[in-house]
């Protein structure tokens, strides 16, 4: 079982950052893939980012690429998103994500686990 709590959403205005965060618990955090997805008013839940267990490999949707980054670190059992540049549009609830495998996927019904979501708003 693992738990995942999100933090470091807010409000902020077009063209500014924000570092979202997502802590795990449980001692196999490093045997999980996680990844970010993202869900608007209105519209269906999207993938974001994904990184592989040991951050060698990281995916990109093509709206964020260039823009956002993923990372992690097993020792704090945490994984990053820094985003930049940011649109009205990334305006979403973002949700972190385990995925109990060693490659990465984009799909999100192979999502094992699923934090709660931290709000984001970017305001034009």
């Amino acid at each position: 079982q693992v738990q995942l709590v999100e933090s470091g959403g807010g409000l902020v205005q077009a063209g500014g950052s924000l570092r979202l965060s997502c802590a795990a618990s449980g001692r196999t955090f490093s045997s999980y893939a996680m990844g970010w997805f993202r869900q608007a008013p209105g519209k269906e839940r999207e993938f974001v980012a994904a990184i592989n267990w040991s951050g060698r490999s990281t995916y990109y949707a093509d709206s964020v690429k260039g823009r956002f980054t993923i990372s992690r670190d097993n020792a704090k059992n945490t994984v990053y998103l820094q985003m930049s540049s940011l649109k009205p549009e990334d305006t979403a609830v973002y949700y972190c994500a385990a995925d109990y495998a060693v490659l990465v996927t984009t799909y999100q019904g192979e999502y094992d686990y699923w934090g709660q979501g931290t709000q984001v708003t970017v305001s034009s």
